[in-house]
C-alpha cells in the first residue's frame, strides 16, 4: 500500500512539474522578444503574455517544491534541473523565428492550454484546480489575441502568407506530441486529477480549422509526429534555452536578488 501510495505521488509530482516546465520554457521564449517586437504595442504584448506564462510556472513550481520536500524550492526547481528532468513539450522551445513563426507557436500552444486548463479548474486536487483557474482567465487572452494574428497574417499580404505557410511546415510536426500521454499524465487522469488527453485532441483541431479557414490556410493532414519532450528527451535547443535561462543562479550559487 506505502509503495502505491509513493508512485501516486511521484506521478503528481512529474505531472505538476510538467505543467510548469511547458510555462516557463515558452514564457522564456517570448520574453526573448521584449524589446525586439514589430511595433511598440506588439512588443509589450508579447512580454506581457511572457510574464504570464512565467508566472503560471511559478505558481506550480511553489507546489511541486512542496510536494517534492528535501528543501526544494520554486528557484532550485526551475533553475538547478538538468536537461533531461524538464518535462516540457518539444513545441514550447522551439526557436521563435520570424514574427509568423512565433505567433503560430502561440496559437497552437495557448489554444492546448486553454483546453487544458479549462479542464483543470475542476481538477479533484484543490491546488492544480486553483492554478488553472486563474491561468485560464490569461491564455484566453492568449488564444484571442494569436489568433487575431493568425488571421491577419495569413489574410494579409503575400509575403506574410507565405510566412505563415513556412511557420506551419516548420511547427506543425510537433503538435502532435501534446497529445500523446505520457504515464503521468495517464496515472493523473484516472485519480480524477488531469484530463484524457487524448479526447482534447479533436478540440483543438476544430478551433485551429476555424481559425486558418478564416486565415485562408492550409490544416495539414495528420502524420508523423515529433514526441520525447515529455520524457526529458529534448531538441537540441534545449541546452542552449537552460544555458540563458540558468546561467546566474549556476555561477552565483544560492544568490538572491
Amino acid at each position: 500500500m506505502q509503495g502505491k501510495f509513493n508512485k501516486l505521488k511521484d506521478h503528481l509530482l512529474t505531472y505538476v512539474l510538467h505543467l510548469a516546465d511547458n510555462a516557463l520554457i515558452i514564457g522564456h521564449r517570448d520574453s526573448e522578444w521584449c524589446g525586439h517586437g514589430p511595433v511598440l504595442e506588439q512588443d509589450i504584448a508579447i512580454t506581457n503574455i511572457s510574464l504570464d506564462h512565467i508566472g503560471q510556472a511559478r505558481n506550480f513550481y511553489q507546489y511541486a517544491a512542496l510536494l517534492k520536500g528535501n528543501g526544494a524550492t520554486e528557484d532550485s526547481l526551475a533553475y538547478l534541473r538538468y536537461e533531461r528532468d524538464f518535462r516540457n513539450c518539444l513545441l514550447a522551445e522551439q526557436p521563435n523565428g520570424d514574427w509568423a513563426q512565433t505567433i503560430l507557436r502561440q496559437f497552437f500552444f495557448s489554444t492546448y492550454q486553454w483546453l487544458l486548463y479549462s479542464e483543470l479548474s475542476h481538477s479533484r486536487d484543490e491546488q492544480i484546480a486553483a492554478i488553472s483557474n486563474k491561468a485560464l482567465k490569461e491564455v484566453t487572452y492568449h488564444l484571442r489575441w494569436s489568433s487575431e494574428w493568425v488571421i491577419r497574417l495569413g489574410d494579409g499580404t503575400e509575403e506574410s502568407h507565405t510566412r505563415m505557410l513556412n511557420a506551419i511546415s516548420e511547427l506543425w510536426p510537433y503538435t502532435g506530441e501534446l497529445f500523446i500521454p505520457a504515464d503521468y499524465e495517464s496515472a493523473a487522469h484516472q485519480e480524477g486529477i488531469g484530463p484524457d488527453i487524448k479526447l482534447l485532441k479533436g478540440l483543438w483541431e476544430n478551433k485551429v480549422r476555424e481559425v486558418f479557414d478564416e486565415a485562408g490556410l492550409p490544416v495539414p493532414p495528420s502524420g508523423y509526429s515529433q514526441s520525447g519532450g515529455k520524457q526529458g528527451l529534448h531538441s537540441e535547443y534545449m541546452g542552449y534555452i537552460l544555458a540563458e535561462l540558468q546561467y546566474l543562479q549556476r555561477t552565483y550559487p544560492q544568490n538572491q536578488w
